[in-house]
């Protein structure tokens, strides 16, 4: 064979750069294919558990408003959840509508404008999967929430602005009765429980779900510290116990109530004494709120032990100091325990 005719032979083999270009669009389709089909399972891998619990409870309220809209065939919550074709049909007209339905059944603004962030994110990936539009997702977008002054507007027509347990505004803490609280409940087992729990929440500023995890061996008596999981930010954190806190857990463990393992933090009889079983989230909030009462707190619950936390050093501290404390993953929700704990006219009085 001549060097000319193997040339031409070897050329026979290479793609033309049409061919070259349709196979790379071809395989690109295909990519997007198998991307699309997991863009749920991939987003729900990365996110935290809490998140979404959190968000699978706003979708099934938006089931629940596609079954009171006639829509047949309404998904739920869990479906919509995870499978891009419970999304087909979802229009920007059905998710203004349930925004303006909530409204109409009490739902707090805050929650509305919460649930109507979700339905956004899984519009966004149900349109990677190709059941939702790229039109219909671009006007699902114009769909907008309630800033606080529109909120206020709307409340002061309705008759009802909030629906459940959660209050509009935390119940205030004064010093003095945060230092009742911690310091004036009676030396018995359960009494001995009480200040520890009411020193982890009023000192610490955990979430309530935060304590009832807490284990024996989070705490470290010699050093004073203690670690322990932060759902809210998938990770792990470490504080040095407070003077109150550690009489507390030396109390605790010193008259023998503490378990020798396990949850720090055990379950009360109606007797008074305590069980073996640790205390559930339900049992804490029951048991703060009772505490609160007999300081002169009607509906005390954990989170305002929470607010009672944060706004005491909203003041004493930088906000990067105070968000990682708090154990929050943005710098929102500190910001705004900083700003009001701001003085308007400071140094001009």
């Amino acid at each position: 064979m001549s060097k000319v005719q193997s040339i031409e032979h070897s050329s026979d083999n290479i793609l033309s750069s049409e061919q070259l270009s349709q196979a790379v669009e071809l395989a690109g389709q295909v990519a997007n294919h198998y991307a699309a089909q997991s863009a749920f399972e991939d987003y729900i891998r990365r996110k935290a558990n809490n998140t979404i619990s959190a968000q699978r409870a706003d979708l099934t309220m938006f089931s629940a408003y596609l079954a009171v809209a006639g829509i047949p065939g309404a998904p739920t919550g869990m479906l919509l959840q995870s499978n891009p074709n419970a999304w087909q049909g979802i229009t920007w007209g059905i998710v203004d509508g349930f925004v303006k339905w909530q409204l109409q059944q009490g739902q707090a603004v805050s929650s509305v404008n919460r649930r109507l962030s979700t339905l956004k994110t899984y519009a966004k990936l149900a349109a990677k999967a190709g059941t939702v539009s790229t039109h219909d997702l671009a006007l699902i977008k114009t769909v907008t929430g309630y800033g606080k002054t529109e909120a206020k507007r709307i409340n002061a027509h309705r008759k009802t602005t909030r629906v459940g347990d959660k209050k509009a505004t935390p119940v205030k803490i004064a010093q003095e009765q945060a230092i009742q609280l911690k310091q004036q409940q009676p030396e018995t087992p359960q009494g001995r429980r009480d200040t520890l729990l009411m020193c982890l929440l009023l000192d610490h500023g955990l979430r309530v779900g935060e304590v009832a995890v807490l284990q024996v061996d989070n705490f470290d008596l010699k050093t004073g510290i203690f670690t322990f999981e932060r759902p809210k930010i998938d990770g792990e954190q470490t504080h040095r116990l407070t003077a109150d806190t550690l009489r507390a857990l030396y109390a605790w463990v010193v008259a023998g109530d503490c378990p020798s393992q396990g949850l720090l933090l055990r379950e009360s009889l109606k007797n008074g004494q305590l069980a073996e079983a640790g205390i559930n989230e339900r049992s804490i909030k029951a048991r703060v709120k009772l505490l609160g009462e007999r300081v002169g707190l009607a509906g005390l619950s954990p989170h305002d032990c929470r607010h009672y936390w944060a706004t005491y050093w909203a003041g004493k501290v930088d906000v990067l100091r105070l968000q990682e404390a708090g154990g929050w993953s943005s710098l929102a929700m500190p910001r705004r325990y900083v700003e009001r704990a701001k003085i308007a006219n400071e140094g001009m009085a």
